[in-house]
């Protein structure tokens, strides 16, 4: 590809509020996708949150959202929409999540564009009847819809998509190279006894992540057969989460363990540089992700478990929602039937016993099929189909 890009693809605007400099998986997707398409024609443009324009590539058209609540996130983004439109004139208008479909559609119809939309499991499933009502019928009238998995898919096919306006574009991720001195280094610093089993949990800490679950049911279990094991937390808390749900947060991890006698096996970093969690995913043993199954609030795809499989670091999962495209069962991890905290306990126990080089090298080669490359192309493809 040429720094001109490619005269025969389509200018697109795409409009989100997830974008850095927020930061999380919905985020860097976001971002991956305007580089894609603006690589291929550079006149596109991208209205995103305060800030956005900081993260774009040099030259890059970009607007930026209202600042503050929701409903001023969600009114800006369709009148500033409409004006970005009126002036680059695009022929796609995408929007980077079900939340900004309204905003792609009023904009395309601006523009004579085509609408799209980028679906995560929650985009359909949200339960407010105000959403269901607006934003449903937005999302069932952009000519191309895509998805982050295959259980959104079917998600979307329920709520009335038509399923051959529907493509699965999995999420991506960067294949490191990866360091021989990262888990000694992480480790030293953190005060991580060389043997011990380190267990990894990183995401928002939203109740959907089920960390509390985790803490109360299966952690002493797991020291139960290994004494030593420790669990590192890396996430923040969420506090603008659209699904934080009740009883989230850190403080309801540490009460779990204080509960059941496993406080001092669970360590809070909190957020941190990319730099230190690929260390701190190096540094591990196993990455543990107990998503709950939760009526109104779905994991859509999990891309934290492509990130560990990039950097050799198997998951164990609950097989919910999306997780199933993110976990192959038996190759990058192991995946457990919903809620069965002592069968959680006993597949981490199992991996511990077992993982070594061969089990991180299977993990790394699953997610050498995730890559940004092939993310980019897809999404290009499909916009090129629409246009």
């Amino acid at each position: 590809m040429t720094s001109c890009g490619d005269p025969d693809f389509p200018r697109v605007l795409l409009i989100t509020r997830n974008h850095p400099p927020l930061r999380g998986g919905m985020e860097r997707l976001n971002a991956r996708m305007f580089e894609a398409l603006h690589s291929r024609n550079p006149t596109s443009a991208l209205l995103g949150p305060p800030g956005a324009g900081r993260f774009v590539p040099e030259g890059a058209c970009s607007g930026e959202l209202a600042d503050g609540s929701l409903m001023a996130t969600i009114l800006s983004s369709m009148t500033r929409g409409m004006g970005m439109a009126r002036r680059t004139r695009p022929r796609v208008v995408l929007a980077g999540s079900g939340l900004a479909a309204p905003a792609a559609v009023v904009s395309a119809a601006l523009a004579n564009a085509a609408p799209m939309v980028y679906l995560h499991g929650l985009d359909i499933i949200a339960r407010s009847r105000v959403y269901r009502m607006l934003w449903l019928p937005c999302i069932r009238r952009c000519r191309s819809v895509l998805v982050n998995s295959a259980n959104t898919r079917r998600l979307a096919i329920d709520a009335g998509v038509a399923a051959e306006r529907i493509r699965v574009v999995h999420p991506g991720t960067t294949i490191p190279a990866l360091d021989p001195d990262a888990r000694a280094r992480f480790r030293a610093r953190h005060r991580i006894d060389p043997a011990a089993p380190l267990l990894l949990s990183v995401g928002r800490l939203t109740a959907r992540k089920g960390l509390a679950e985790f803490v109360g049911g299966s952690l002493p279990l797991v020291r139960a057969e290994h004494p030593h094991v420790r669990l590192l937390i890396i996430g923040d808390e969420a506090p603008q989460a659209l699904h934080r749900g009740e009883g989230a947060g850190i403080e309801r991890v540490h009460e779990a363990a204080r509960a059941h006698g496993v406080e001092t096996a669970v360590e809070w970093l909190g957020p941190c540089t990319d730099a230190e969690l690929a260390e701190a995913y190096q540094a591990a043993d196993l990455h543990v992700f107990p998503v709950r199954d939760i009526p109104g609030d779905v994991e859509g795809f999990g891309m934290v478990a492509i990130e560990a499989a990039a950097h050799g670091l198997p998951t164990v999962a609950f097989d919910v929602g999306g997780v199933a495209d993110a976990v192959s069962d038996g190759v990058s991890g192991f995946l457990v039937p919903s809620g069965k905290e002592g069968a959680f306990a006993a597949a981490v126990n199992a991996a511990l016993a077992h993982t070594g080089k061969a089990d991180r090298g299977r993990a790394r080669r699953f997610a050498e099929s995730f890559s940004w490359d092939r993310f980019g192309r897809e999404v290009a493809e499909a916009v090129r189909a629409v246009a």
